[in-house]
Order: C-alpha cells, then sequence, then structure tokens
C-alpha cells in the first residue's frame, strides 16, 4: 500500500504531499492542472528515467519520496534481503534525487541502490495501467503470460521446465561447439602431440638448470683453479723455498713447546692448540692435493652441458619460465590430447545428454499445455463475464492454446485471443476487431481478476474512462470499486460515475503564485466533492440540481460499495 507520495520541484510541482487510502483513491482537476503529473512523479520513483527536463523551472534539483506499507508482501521483503536492505519495519521509503547536473541519488530506507534495483522493486510495487497497456493487449507475445500468471501451479511447472531448458540449450551450444571445432582440433592435436615429444626427449628434471649452472661455471675456470689449489698445496708444504713449508714450521714449534711443557705445565695448551692446528693444515693439504688431483679441463663435458642449457633455454621460450612451468605444460598438454581422442564418445555422450533431456522438455511441456488449456478456457468465461457487467452482454471471448513443435524459454504453446463484440459476429484475433473503449474494458476486467488472485501492491488507473460514459461509465466504475476492495487503486478521472465511488478523493489544481504556474494538491471533504462531482458532471456553473444530483450520486455510490464483498 502506497501511504504517501511527497514531491518537490518536479514540473509544475513546488511541493506536495499527499496520503492516501488503503481503497480506492480519485484524482480529479481540470484539464492540464497536472493530473499527469502526479503519475509521472510515481513513475520516476519506480524506475522510470529521469532527466533534467522533469526539474521545475529555476530549480536545481527535484525529488520524490513515496512511502509504501508492505506488511503483508513477503515478496518484497524477498527482495530486500537480496539487495541488503535494512528492513525492521513493515514500511519502506523510497527516495530519488535527481539535479540538473544529472546526478541521481535513489535510496531506500536511506541505503544507496542502483537505478537496475529499483526497477525491480518498482515492478512489484506498483502497477500502472494506462492507454499504452491497453494496446500492449494487442501484442500476442503478452498472452502466454496472461495465462501463466493466473495459475499457480503453471509457475511451478514452468519453473522445472525452465530448469531443463536451461540444461537443454547450455547442452546444444557444447555439442555445437564441439562440432564447429572438430577440424580446429585436428589440428592442434597434431601440434600437442609434437610438442609433448618434445619435452619427454628432452628428459627434463626439476633444479638441474642450477646444477648445470655451477657445473659448467666450474668446468669454465678449471684451469685457475686448479692452479690456485696448487699454490695453496706448495705453501703448506714446501714454502716459497721449496724446501720446508707451513706444515714444516708447526712441526718445529710443536717440538719447541714439547720441550717447554716439560719445564712450565702452562704452556700446555698452546701445544695443544699448536697440535690441533697441525692436524687441520695436514688433512686441508691432503685434500687440497686430492681435489686438484681430481680435477681436470673436460672441453667435451663443457659442450655437453652448455648443449644441455641451450636446450633448456629454448624449451623455456616456449613453454614457461622454468622446467617445473615446462614439465606443468607437459602435462597439461597430455591430458588435453586425451581429451581430444575422447572427443567422439563426448560428442556420443553429448547426443545422448541432449536426447534425454528432451524427452524431459516433451514430458514437462505437455504438462504445461493441458494446465494452460484449462487456465485459458477458465480465464476467457470469466473474462467474458467481466465483459457482461461492463455493458458487454452478446461479447464472446475463447483464448486458444496452440502448440508448436519447437522448444522455447517458455514451453511450446502459443496463446490467441478471439473476439466478437456482438451476437453473430465471427470470432477473429483481438487485435483486428476490438475497440479503444472495447480494450479498456477488457484491461479492466483482466485487472479484476488479477486483483482478486492477489491483493498486493497497488493498481493505478490512469484514465481508464477515456471513450466511455453513461451506463458504461457507471459499470467501470462498480469494476474499479470492486478492484479497490481487493487492492488499493489510484485513479484519474474525468467522469463523475467513478469520482464518486471514492474512499478518498483528492483535487488536483493549477494556480499562479507570485507569477509562478503552481500544481497544489488537497484531500476534499464532504461538501468539496459535492462541488466537484458538481462541476464535473455539469460544467463550471455548479447548480443546485448539480449539487443535489452529486449527492444522491454519493449516497448511491456508498450503498454500492457497502455491497461489495
Amino acid at each position: 500500500m502506497l501511504k504517501t507520495l511527497t514531491v518537490w520541484n518536479f514540473a509544475l510541482i513546488e511541493f506536495i504531499n499527499i496520503e492516501f487510502s488503503s481503497g480506492l483513491n480519485i484524482l480529479t482537476g481540470e484539464t492540464g492542472a497536472g493530473k499527469s503529473i502526479l503519475i509521472d512523479a510515481l513513475s520516476i520513483i519506480l524506475g522510470a528515467k529521469a532527466s533534467a527536463d522533469n526539474i521545475r523551472q529555476s530549480a536545481e534539483w527535484m525529488k520524490v519520496e513515496a512511502v509504501f506499507d508492505c506488511a503483508e508482501n513477503s515478496d518484497i521483503k524477498d527482495l530486500l534481503e537480496t539487495m541488503d536492505i535494512v528492513y525492521e519495519e513493515d514500511e519502506i521509503i523510497v527516495s530519488r534525487r535527481y539535479t540538473v547536473q544529472n546526478k541521481n541519488v535513489i535510496t531506500i530506507n536511506g541505503c544507496q541502490i542502483t537505478l537496475s534495483n529499483l526497477k525491480l522493486l518498482g515492478h512489484k510495487l506498483i502497477d500502472i495501467h494506462g492507454q499504452h497497456e491497453n494496446q500492449a493487449l494487442l501484442k500476442k507475445d503478452t498472452y502466454l503470460n496472461l495465462v501463466d500468471a493466473h495459475n499457480e501451479e503453471i509457475k511451478d511447472r514452468l519453473k522445472i521446465y525452465k530448469e531443463y531448458y536451461s540444461k537443454y540449450q547450455q547442452t546444444t551450444k557444447k555439442l555445437l561447439d564441439y562440432k564447429e571445432k572438430a577440424s580446429e582440433y585436428a589440428q592442434r592435436i597434431d601440434m600437442l602431440k609434437w610438442q609433448v615429444d618434445e619435452i619427454y626427449q628432452a628428459k627434463l628434471k626439476p633444479g638441474e638448470e642450477e646444477e648445470h649452472e655451477a657445473e659448467i661455471k666450474l668446468l669454465s675456470n678449471s684451469e685457475k683453479i686448479s692452479e690456485a689449489l696448487q699454490r695453496s698445496h706448495d705453501l703448506l708444504e714446501k714454502g716459497d723455498s721449496g724446501k720446508r713449508g707451513i706444515n714444516a714450521y708447526l712441526a718445529e714449534v710443536k717440538k719447541n713447546l714439547e720441550y717447554i711443557v716439560s719445564f712450565e705445565e702452562k704452556f700446555k695448551q698452546y701445544l695443544e692448540l699448536i697440535n690441533d692446528v697441525s692436524i687441520q693444515l695436514q688433512e686441508c693439504s691432503l685434500e687440497l692435493r686430492d681435489y686438484c688431483y681430481q680435477l681436470e679441463f673436460n672441453p667435451d663435458k663443457l659442450n655437453q652441458l652448455q648443449t644441455r642449457m641451450d636446450l633448456i633455454y629454448k624449451l623455456r621460450k616456449k613453454y614457461g619460465v622454468t622446467i617445473t612451468d615446462i614439465l606443468n605444460y607437459y602435462n597439461d598438454a597430455k591430458t588435453e590430447i586425451t581429451n581430444i581422442e575422447n572427443y567422439d564418445q563426448d560428442i556420443e555422450s553429448l547426443n545422448k545428454e541432449l536426447a534425454a533431456l528432451e524427452k524431459d522438455l516433451l514430458k514437462s511441456s505437455v504438462i504445461l499445455t493441458k494446465l494452460r488449456k484449462v487456465t485459458a478456457e477458465a480465464l476467457a468465461q470469466e473474462i467474458q463475464q467481466h465483459l457482461t457487467e461492463l455493458g458487454m452482454p452478446n461479447s464472446l471471448v475463447r483464448m486458444n492454446v496452440i502448440s508448436t513443435d519447437k522448444f522455447n524459454n517458455t514451453g511450446v504453446d502459443k496463446v490467441e485471443i478471439l473476439f466478437s463484440a456482438n451476437k453473430g459476429e465471427e470470432l477473429k484475433p483481438l487485435s483486428k476487431v476490438a475497440s479503444g473503449g472495447e480494450l479498456s474494458r477488457i484491461a479492466l476486467a483482466l485487472k479484476t481478476i488479477d486483483a482478486q488472485i492477489d491483493s498486493n501492491g497497488v493498481m493505478i488507473f490512469d484514465e481508464i474512462d477515456t471513450g466511455i460514459g453513461g451506463k458504461t461509465a457507471q459499470m467501470v466504475a462498480d469494476k474499479i470499486a470492486i478492484v479497490a476492495k481487493h487492492k488499493q487503486v489510484l485513479c484519474i478521472t474525468h467522469l463523475p460515475q467513478i469520482a464518486c465511488m471514492a474512499d478518498l478523493h483528492i483535487y488536483i489544481s493549477k494556480n499562479v503564485k507570485e507569477d509562478k504556474t503552481v500544481t497544489e494538491v488537497s484531500s476534499l471533504n464532504y461538501k468539496e466533492r459535492l462541488a466537484e462531482l458538481a462541476r464535473m458532471a455539469s460544467g463550471d456553473e455548479v447548480s443546485k440540481i448539480a449539487l443535489d444530483n452529486a449527492k444522491h450520486m454519493l449516497q448511491v455510490a456508498q450503498e454500492k460499495k457497502n455491497l461489495i464483498i
């Protein structure tokens, strides 16, 4: 339910605040007063396109704010949860501010949201019905949705069908991709096999690159290393003179200390130190000699290692930065080869999967078709009953469900509406025979049915009375009152027959203040309603007869409303 609407600087509106009733809210006023501006403002809060042209002249911004009571609307609560909107109370506040710089700020309960989310919410909050919605009845693609919306079992079955259809589409696309890539796969597998063989022949090992680099460095400098080893060994054993080296001198030092220790015990620690050093240097000398004998310059091995490194570098340029990367590529390529070699098996498997899904789709679509035929027949009868009540007793409506042999997102069915306004006339497609007034009444019949099924949300009728009058206008008024008994209705009208059914009558006027034209809104009391109904019925000059007639209209309207269940 729409509780309040507040508008700032929108078109001719400087500021208005309207509190609505839960039943039928009638909006009237002279032509050009700005009744449709309110609907435009509501459309803005529901996600319609906004522009700087909507902003009141000389203002820098406009703002529309609506408060909704959603206590019994679980769909709204679920949607707000998906948007992470705080929803502690039963009401939500939707606000949209737009500036001349085209800056758009949209909030729900103070939380900023996107325009796309506002549109999602708007569809669940308010249903606006105007002349273009009547024209939608002429579009055949809307008929199927019309039938499906009036049967909960169809909605459940359609959900199951769509799951099958989604899988069917995915499998079909996958199969087509496989077939399209057949020649590409044939070429790719040859390349992959060549690459796998190249890497396999290399016999790569993780870490070998570092080992080879170290060995190449050693072999490349083997002569200099050998000279350094020999020189170090000679210094330990022979010295510069070639007679006595460091070890010989240490042996003499050791001998002297042994002699001293026999007289002075405190030198024993130095003797032990010299002894340890002597042993270590002798071992070092032996190691240097042995390593020097083993080390030799081997140009063949160096060439082999450099050739190996060239191969590794070549593979790195092709397959990865490191040997590990190359080996990973090798394993991935082998896996891809296996997958491609199983290509025919995959196609066969996909064909079987597709056939199974087609059976599921067919079974599911048959159930949908049966449900739709039953629903379409019942809906046509219900529409016809409402049309009789709307002054078309000789009209005939038939809804045919036609099955095709092609699956789509909604099944295999199409729906056509056949219509005849007069007895004896041939049933023909609605788009070819219905007049504007007839379309309005068919639309109202559908809205009446919708209201009885779903009481959530708000329904707006924007001049649904166009092209009708007299007895038909009264029938339309009665029907709108029935709709308003089930859900909140806002209705813009020029007809007193409809206006007198209001639970709340709102008058919209256009006035000049300080050389500026402004649209103003006021809720009418009983006397003001009488005056407005009299004006609507007889024109600007309101006579006592017109007022008495208005009073009678209100009394009859109230009696009728009391009888509505």
